[in-house]
């Protein structure tokens, strides 16, 4: 059964995930799952088709601070963040300890230069963790609306 208190806790998980991403806090990202989850960065067509792994995968926290460490220490990439622009959140299903949910996105992305584009559009598919607070990801689908994934993706969507 779904409340305010719930609602609003996970508006305020989603919200505060972006803003830890495009503030470039990205130490604390993998704090936003729980130990084990599971992070999914795929195409709506693979998704669709039921393939199970993507551009990214990870299935644990320490795999999620591993890409930062990656990020941080062993990947070249021209310097860049992003801007999320998250939609409504539609809470599709609510138990006693997860939520189903799901919500659109665009990400802005802004080179060093000032050079601004739409780098990425689709939709948050999540399973959320009702049992502590804050609430936390048990699972986190970022399903891309186009086919074409950029190569300098780097920064977790």
């Amino acid at each position: 059964m779904e409340d305010l208190a719930v609602r609003l806790g996970i508006h305020e998980l989603i919200a505060a995930y972006v803003d830890c991403i495009d503030e470039d806090r990205l130490e604390d990202w993998p704090d936003f799952f729980v130990q084990q989850c599971r992070y999914v960065v795929t195409s709506r067509a693979s998704h669709e088709a039921g393939l199970p792994h993507g551009v990214i995968y990870a299935a644990s926290r320490g795999m999620l601070a591993d890409r930062v460490t990656a990020l941080r220490q062993a990947n070249i990439f021209e310097p860049h963040h992003y801007r999320h622009i998250v939609g409504p959140t539609r809470i599709e299903r609510v138990d006693e300890t997860v939520a189903q949910v799901r919500s659109n996105f665009i990400a802005v992305r802004i080179m060093h230069d000032g050079e601004m584009h739409l780098f990425a559009a689709g939709r948050y598919l999540d399973r959320i963790d009702l049992t502590s607070q804050p609430y936390r990801f048990i699972e986190r689908l970022v399903v891309l609306d186009s086919q074409k994934i950029d190569s300098l993706l780097v920064i977790p969507l």
